[in-house]
C-alpha cells in the first residue's frame, strides 16, 4: 500500500492491465509445456466456390476421396477414417435424365446428382431470335464448379468427391414425364450420397438428401450454385438484377453481390438457423428452398456467399460476382420443397410460407400495389395489358376530375391577381434574397391571396397528387412478371422502355399541349420557360432512363385525357379580367 497522503502509482487501469498481461503470459506457458497437442488439419482443398478448378476427369469406381500422405510436402497429416463396411455404388459413364410438365423441361446429370438445365416454357429471354428462358447459367457454373442442387458439405474434400460422383439413377429411361420420381445414389465405400426428387404438376420439386459418412449421417446442405435468372437481359447488366435472400420472422432480408462476402468467411459448421425461406432471385424469377410441409416455420438454415468468373466485355476480360446460396436443416435426412418459377404474385400467396414478398413494390408500396391489383382485375375483361393501363388512366383520371377543376379556379383566381402580385415583386426586386424587406413582399403577396381567397399551393395540387401514381406505377410495372414481354401495339415489352422512342415523343408532345392550353399562373419569365421546357425533360428522361413503356402509355394517355378536360373547363370557365393593381407605398 502507498503511504498515507501519497497518490497510488497503480490506478486501477493500470492494475487490470498487469493482470491481464500475467494470466495471458501463464496461458501461453502452460498451452507449450503441458497442454494437449492439437490435431493437424489437413491442408483445405481449393474452394469450387472461390476458383475455377479444372473439369474432374473420370474417377476410378469405387475409389474413396484421395487422403493426405504423412511426410508428404505440402500433404497435411491426419489418420485415415475407419474402415466401414459400405457398398460402393457408382456409374461407369455420365448421361442425363429429362423430366418436364407443361410448365418446365428440368435436365439432370448423374454426375454429381446437379442440374444442368431448368427451362421454363412459358417464358422467354431477351436473346435474338428469343428462346425458351434457361435459369441455369452453364458457363457460369463451369468456371466455379458448383451447378444448382449441389450438396453442400462442411468438408470440401467430401463434397468436391460427392460433386463429382458418377450416380446411379434409379430409372433407365432417359426422358420422364410429371409427376415423376428420380432418385440417384452414390457411394465411394465412405461417402454415400442419396438425392431423391419428387416432380409433379406445379413450379414446386420436393427433394430428399441422405448423406452418411462411414454409415454415420453428417449434416448436408442443397445449394443453388453457378449462377441464376436471365441472362440476356440489359440495363443493367444481369449480375445487377440477381440476390439471395432469407426470411426470418416474416422479414425478407436480401443480400445483393455488394453485400456478399467469400466462402472463405463461412467458418467450417457455421449455418444461419432460424429462416422460414432461403433461396436466389433476379426480377422476375425465383429458386426458393422451402421446408417440409410438416415442418415449423424457422427450421432452415442457410450460407451465401459469391464466387467470380470470367466474362468477356468490351473486348476484354473482366472477373464478375457470382451470387451462391444454399439451405439446410438441424435434423438429417434434408427434405426440402424447391420452387422455381416466376414471382407471380398470387401463385406466391398461396405458398406456404407466403412466398409473395419477394415481389419489391419500394417504398411506394402501398400506392404501387393496389394500382397493380387495380390493373390484374381490369385485364380480366381486356385480355390486352397496354389497352387494360389505357382503362385504367381513364379511371384515375375521372376520379381526379374533380380536383382538376378546383385546381383550375385557382389557377384563374391566381392569374386575375397575377398583375397585381407581380407589381409587388417589381417594388422588392432591387433588395437581396436574404434581405428582411423581402419578408414584406411575402407579408404584401399573401394578403393579396387572403383576400381573394386563393390557396397558392391549389393550382398545384392535382399534378403533386399524380406524382407518387407515376413512381408507384412505375415500380408495379417493372416487378410485375405479367409486363414481361407484354405487347401492345408497336411495343414487344411493356417493363421495359420502347426502343423506338416513338412513347416518349408523342407524351412529350401532348403534355407541351396540355401546358399551352392550361392559363398561366407564374408571372416571373424564368419560371414559365421552366414550365415550357418541362415536357421535353419528361421524354427525354423516358429515352434515357429504363422507365417502364408502361408508364409512358399511362401519361400519354393521361394527357390527351387532360387535354379534352383542358379544352372543356377553357370553355365553361372563361379567364376572368385581370385585377385592378392596388399601388402600395415604396418600402
Amino acid at each position: 500500500m502507498s503511504a498515507p497522503g501519497q497518490k497510488d502509482k497503480f490506478t486501477p487501469e493500470l492494475r487490470i492491465l498487469v493482470a491481464s498481461l500475467l494470466s495471458f503470459a501463464v496461458i501461453i506457458l502452460w498451452a507449450k509445456f503441458f497442454g494437449p497437442k492439437p490435431p493437424v488439419q489437413p491442408t483445405p482443398a481449393n474452394r469450387p466456390a472461390q476458383t475455377a478448378p479444372a473439369t474432374p476427369g473420370p474417377a476410378t469406381p469405387g475409389a474413396p476421396p484421395p487422403l493426405a500422405v504423412e511426410g508428404k510436402p505440402g500433404t497435411a497429416t491426419f489418420a485415415p477414417a475407419p474402415a466401414a463396411s459400405v457398398a460402393v455404388k457408382n456409374d461407369s459413364q455420365e448421361h442425363t435424365i429429362v423430366v418436364e410438365n407443361s410448365l418446365y423441361r428440368v435436365e439432370i446429370s448423374n454426375r454429381g446428382a446437379v442440374v444442368k438445365s431448368w427451362q421454363l416454357k412459358n417464358y422467354k429471354d431477351d436473346a435474338k431470335p428469343q428462346r425458351v428462358l434457361d435459369v441455369v447459367h452453364p458457363d457460369a457454373s463451369q468456371q466455379t464448379g458448383g451447378w444448382p442442387f449441389s450438396v453442400v458439405l462442411d468438408d470440401e474434400q467430401l463434397q468436391n468427391a460427392a460433386n463429382a460422383g458418377l450416380f446411379r439413377l434409379s430409372s433407365p429411361a432417359s426422358e420422364l414425364e410429371a409427376p415423376a420420381d428420380v432418385e440417384l445414389t452414390w457411394s465411394d465405400g465412405h461417402l454415400e450420397v442419396t438425392k431423391h426428387f419428387r416432380f409433379d404438376h406445379t413450379y414446386v420439386i420436393r427433394v430428399e438428401t441422405f448423406v452418411k459418412l462411414n454409415g454415420k449421417p453428417i449434416t448436408a446442405g442443397l445449394g443453388w450454385l453457378g449462377g441464376f435468372g436471365d441472362l440476356t437481359v440489359t440495363n443493367p447488366a444481369p449480375v445487377e438484377t440477381v440476390s439471395t435472400y432469407y426470411s426470418e420472422g416474416g422479414k425478407i432480408t436480401n443480400f445483393a453481390h455488394k453485400k456478399l462476402e467469400g466462402l472463405d468467411k463461412w467458418g467450417l459448421g457455421v449455418w444461419q438457423g432460424g429462416k422460414d425461406f432461403v433461396g436466389i432471385e433476379d426480377r422476375y424469377f425465383t429458386a426458393a428452398f422451402l421446408p417440409a410441409n410438416s415442418a415449423a416455420p424457422g427450421t432452415l438454415e442457410t450460407r451465401y456467399w459469391k464466387s467470380w468468373r470470367t466474362v468477356h466485355a468490351n473486348g476484354q476480360d473482366t472477373a464478375e460476382p457470382v451470387p451462391q446460396v444454399a439451405a439446410a436443416t438441424s435434423t438429417q435426412p434434408l427434405a426440402l420443397r424447391v420452387y422455381v418459377g416466376p414471382k407471380d404474385y398470387d401463385d406466391l400467396k398461396k405458398m406456404n410460407p407466403p412466398l409473395h414478398g419477394l415481389i419489391n413494390f419500394g417504398w411506394l408500396e402501398f400506392i404501387a400495389e393496389p394500382l397493380f391489383h387495380g390493373l390484374k382485375w381490369l385485364h380480366n375483361y381486356i385480355p390486352n395489358w397496354g389497352w387494360a393501363i389505357v382503362v385504367l388512366t381513364l379511371v384515375i383520371n375521372m376520379l381526379l376530375f374533380p380536383l382538376r377543376i378546383s385546381s383550375y379556379k385557382t389557377t384563374l383566381k391566381m392569374q386575375r391577381v397575377a398583375p397585381e402580385v407581380k407589381a409587388i415583386q417589381e417594388k422588392y426586386k432591387k433588395y437581396k434574397f436574404n434581405d428582411p424587406r423581402k419578408q414584406e413582399m411575402q407579408k404584401e403577396t399573401m394578403a393579396v391571396y387572403s383576400r381573394e381567397g386563393i390557396n397558392p399551393m391549389g393550382g398545384c395540387f392535382q399534378m403533386f397528387l399524380q406524382m407518387p401514381v407515376w413512381f408507384g406505377l412505375n415500380t408495379a410495372l417493372r416487378y410485375a412478371i405479367e409486363m414481361r414481354h407484354a405487347t401492345w401495339l408497336w411495343i414487344t415489352d411493356l417493363s421495359s422502355k420502347d426502343p423506338y422512342y416513338v412513347l416518349p415523343v408523342l407524351m412529350g408532345a401532348s403534355m407541351y399541349l396540355v401546358s399551352k392550353m392550361t392559363p398561366m399562373t407564374a408571372t416571373d419569365p424564368q419560371q414559365q420557360a421552366m414550365m415550357k421546357i418541362m415536357p421535353i425533360t419528361m421524354a427525354g428522361i423516358f429515352m434515357i432512363s429504363p422507365i417502364s413503356s408502361g408508364l409512358a402509355v399511362y401519361i400519354l394517355t393521361s394527357s390527351v385525357v387532360g387535354i379534352g378536360q383542358q379544352w372543356y373547363l377553357n370553355r365553361t370557365h372563361p379567364v376572368p379580367a385581370p385585377a385592378k393593381i392596388v399601388r402600395g407605398k415604396k418600402p
